[in-house]
This record gives C-alpha cells, sequence and structure tokens, in this order.
C-alpha cells in the first residue's frame, strides 16, 4: 500500500507528524514563517554541517577568498590544485554566508532586498562555483566526497523554504534507505556463522535507532533520548558475540567478525550525522562482507593484511 503513496503524503503516526518519501514516514517540521531569517539560519547550519564533515584545513573565511583563488590558479601540480581547489570553495562558501548574513540583517531594519541585488547575485554566483569545486573535496574520512553537502546551501539561497524541506526529505529518505542496505549486509553475514547467535535484533534496533536520529533536529527536545538510544545501540553492536574464542580459527571468525560490527558502526554514524548516503563507503563494507562470508564457506579464512584492519572510514565514534 505505501508503494502506491504519492510523494510528499502527511499522516499522524503515533502522536508525530510525518511525511512520506521513497517508501519511508519521514519526521515533518513546520516551515518557519519568517522567510528570511529561516534561510539565514539554514545557511549556517548548512555551513557548520559541511566543515564539520569535510577533509581538515578547508575552513578557509570569506575575507580571504581572492588570495585563495590566486593559489589555486597559480598551481600546476593536479593533487595540490585539488586541496587548494577545495580551499577556495570552503573561502567561497563563508563568504557567501558572510553576505547573506548582512542582507538578512538589512531585512530585519525593513529594508527590502530584491532578488536582483547585485550582492544577492553575487551570493548565488559564490554559492554556484563552491558547488562545483566541491564536487572534488573528499569526506574527512577520506573514502569519498559528499557533494550533495556543498548543494543544499546553494539550495537554502535559491529555493522556496518549503521547496528546501521538501529536499530534504528525500535526502533523508535515501539516507534511511542506505541505512537499510548496510544492516541487511551485516546480518546476512553475521548470521552465516554461529558466533553471534541471537544477533538480528541487535542489528535492526541499532539500524532504527539511526533512522531516527537522522531525522530529528538537533534543537528537537526529543534529541537527548534519541542520541543516546542511538549511541546504547551502537556500543550494543560492538560488543555482541562471545568474549574469548576456543580455537585459533574462531579466534580469526570473532576478530574479523567483530572489526565487521565495528565498520557498521561507524560508518552508519558518518552517514547519519551527514544526513546523506555514502554509497562508495557503503559499498566498500558491503563487499568486505561478502568476502567474510565466501571466506567463510570456502573454509579458507586468512587473517587480514593490517592495510585493511580498522575502521572502514577511518574515524572515531567520538569525531
Amino acid at each position: 500500500m505505501e508503494a502506491e503513496l504519492a510523494q510528499g503524503t502527511e499522516r499522524v503516526i503515533n502522536g508525530q507528524r510525518r511525511v512520506f518519501y521513497d517508501g519511508y514516514w519521514i519526521r515533518a517540521y513546520d516551515v518557519p514563517t519568517d522567510r528570511w531569517r529561516a534561510k539565514k539560519q539554514l545557511i549556517e547550519a548548512m555551513t557548520r554541517r559541511l566543515f564539520l564533515h569535510t577533509e581538515a584545513g578547508i575552513n578557509v573565511p570569506g575575507a580571504r577568498a581572492d588570495e585563495a583563488r590566486a593559489a589555486f590558479e597559480s598551481e600546476t601540480e593536479p593533487a595540490k590544485k585539488r586541496v587548494k581547489g577545495a580551499m577556495l570553495a570552503g573561502s567561497l562558501f563563508n563568504r557567501a554566508a558572510d553576505i547573506f548574513t548582512k542582507l538578512v540583517e538589512l531585512e530585519a531594519q525593513g529594508i527590502r532586498i530584491q532578488s536582483d541585488n547585485p550582492l544577492m547575485r553575487m551570493c548565488g554566483q559564490h554559492l554556484q562555483e563552491a558547488l562545483e569545486l566541491g564536487k572534488t573535496v573528499l569526506h574527512r574520512s577520506g573514502e569519498e566526497g559528499i557533494d550533495e553537502l556543498w548543494g543544499e546551501p546553494f539550495k537554502a539561497f535559491a529555493y522556496p523554504i518549503e521547496k528546501f524541506y521538501e529536499s530534504r526529505y528525500i535526502k533523508i529518505a535515501q539516507t534511511m534507505r542506505g541505512i537499510d542496505e548496510i544492516a541487511e549486509a551485516l546480518y546476512i553475514t553475521t548470521t552465516s556463522q554461529p558466533l553471534f547467535p541471537g544477533i538480528e535484533p541487535v542489528i535492526w534496533s541499532f539500524a532504527k535507532a539511526a533512522k531516527i536520529n537522522c531525522e530529528t533536529l538537533r534543537d528537537d527536545s526529543d534529541i537527548f533520548e534519541v542520541w543516546a538510544d542511538f549511541v546504547v545501540a551502537g556500543e550494543k553492536l560492538c560488543s555482541y558475540g562471545p568474549a574469548h574464542a576456543r580455537t585459533d580459527h574462531e579466534r580469526l571468525l570473532l576478530e574479523r567478525g567483530q572489526r565487521l560490527l565495528v565498520n557498521a558502526r561507524e560508518l552508519v554514524l558518518a552517514i547519519t550525522r551527514a544526513r546523506v548516503p555514502m554509497p562508495k563507503s557503503a559499498r566498500a563494507f558491503i563487499e568486505r562482507c561478502s568476502a567474510y562470508r565466501l571466506s567463510l564457506s570456502s573454509g579458507e579464512l586468512e587473517p587480514q593484511p593490517e592495510s585493511l584492519r580498522g575502521s572502514v572510514i577511518g574515524f572515531a565514534l567520538t569525531s
């Protein structure tokens, strides 16, 4: 029945207003009435979120955009040019946010700003250029880029506020689907051998907590319970399994399996906090699950090379 529902269908479910997109009922929030102030707050929030999840060193002040451009344009080494392009993108992003903040302050003083205002056009141009340059910027894990994070501030600037909210619900639905795919791969993998009996409810409890966290705004009063549930569910997932192995072969099975649990927790954490899918990292994790199952079926489970040990995305839960 849900497949027949129109995108954007709204219902009150268990006392919460929810909206339906791509197979998921997502928690809905009221659209702010002060459109300019809402846009300013969205751009500020998107700015913080962008720099939280992207590689270090690119949060360059907007006042240094000309310096950043000169450094980028004069660079000839491709690897360094990518990094300097990321720094220019960050600086343009900050300059656009600075401009828009001042425009909102003028609006608050009763000065009407038209869409063809030169500063408005400059703001849009900076965001558009940052979006293009941002396609080469990596997630802080170094695994892949998340160019959706660069597009959202431009959407917050250019779209009507209702359209922006709709785009966020669609992206959250895609993120939830990515979480479910990771959980499904982990479930199939861990239930293929006897060291993790009864793990199914632990996996799905973690996935559910992740999706609830993904849809809940940070200024929502429920966030204290939601975040605590998510962290505890992740801890339960990572600690699942016997404390000791009886044989060397079983020890290797347990070590590899528990490492997959930790990898899943960290990957889902990154996806949930960014609120966008990470398809490259997800594919890499699912491939590792498949390799583990294949080695189990063949009976030829070998120790992992040191280069493959540790986190699939390379940063800790506390980051």
